[in-house]
């Protein structure tokens, strides 16, 4: 079959010039008049001609492509953090090419093949909770692609990375609980070689021991902070009769499970358990009763991620060899019903 995609050279032979005035029109060049860009654009839109970004970067060495590598795009912190670098590389004319990993290892390393291949100028991302093997941002840096992490971090990267006090928000979090009369704090978390889940745990521990509490073992949960984790976990505590007046999680999916096992069973929240979660996800703030958090300053992370990506980005394209930066954001205890 016939390959009827457009070209620049159909455009160039409908208004008579030559190809390369219409890619500099394409391209907005100066030197280009208004008038020709118009006429150049009015034809594109005509023959429906589509822009083969891949031969651009070939060309001009810039793909005005960004690839963000996250979990999952379906929870409010990562659409945050996504709009938020969204928001200034659309504001310098790039385009953003999400992929999601689904926490798996396979998905990830094939994510950062595709957006190789599809030679973006930069990759910014937060890995999933199944990476132990970390070749594949090697790779990345190898080839001399500016590569940024947010949120999840390892320290085997040698990159810049913008993370929140984790261990801050949690201590927050569980000293308020201890403050509001909680002595027996459940803590729900998930695999300790993520930074994130390391770094609350420490903090929920260090708050029990400025407090006087002894850290228990037994009370210190693990499960993959969905809902359903939650709702496991807690029944689990009530058949066993652990002996426990609040719970901290890591995760607000997994408190909103734990609120909703408690209600079944007839525990008063607050009263008789107090609950704090860690997210700020839109739902804490209409449940019943409303639930405590830590705000993970999703959108400023988004924002600040990005400008460190695009300093990285120019330094690289200067010949500078980029430092990598470290910028930790302070979080922020929403106080809600559920621990007051």
């Amino acid at each position: 079959m016939k390959n009827n995609k457009a070209t620049i050279h159909d455009i160039a032979a409908k208004l008579n010039i030559t190809a390369s005035t219409v890619s500099r029109a394409l391209n907005n060049n100066p030197r280009i008049s208004d008038e020709t860009k118009k006429k150049v654009l009015k034809v594109a839109k005509q023959i429906n001609y589509q822009p083969n970004h891949i031969a651009s970067a070939l060309r001009s060495g810039k793909s005005k492509l960004i690839g963000v590598i996250v979990p999952t795009a379906n929870r409010n912190f990562f659409s945050s953090v996504i709009r938020g670098i969204e928001d200034l590389a659309n504001s310098l004319n790039y385009k953003v090419i999400i992929s999601q990993s689904y926490d798996e290892y396979d998905k990830e390393v094939q994510n950062i093949e595709a957006l190789i291949n599809a030679r973006v100028d930069g990759i910014i991302a937060s890995f999933g909770k199944m990476t132990e093997n970390f070749d594949h941002f090697h790779k990345v840096i190898e080839k001399g692609i500016p590569l940024v992490l947010f949120d999840r971090t390892a320290d085997v990267l040698d990159v810049s990375h913008v993370i929140l006090d984790d261990y801050l928000g949690a201590y927050q979090a569980v000293d308020h609980l201890i403050k509001n009369g909680c002595k027996r704090i459940v803590h729900f978390t998930n695999v300790q070689r993520i930074n994130i889940y390391r770094e609350r745990k420490r903090g929920y521990e260090d708050a029990l021991k400025a407090n006087g509490l002894e850290v228990d073992p037994a009370l210190i949960l693990y499960g993959n902070m969905q809902l359903e984790d939650g709702r496991k976990l807690t029944e689990e505590i009530i058949q066993n009769k652990v002996d426990f007046d609040g719970i901290f999680s890591s995760a607000d999916y997994a408190v909103m499970g734990a609120l909703q096992v408690l209600k079944e069973h007839g525990i008063a929240v607050p009263g008789q358990v107090k609950l704090a979660g860690f997210g700020n996800e839109p739902f804490t703030s209409f449940s019943d009763p409303t639930i405590t958090t830590v705000d993970q300053k999703s959108i400023s992370m988004g924002k600040i991620t990005a400008e460190m990506f695009f300093e990285m980005l120019n330094g690289n394209t200067n010949g500078q060899v980029a430092v990598a930066k470290k910028t930790i954001l302070k979080p922020e205890l929403i106080i809600r019903d559920s621990s007051k």
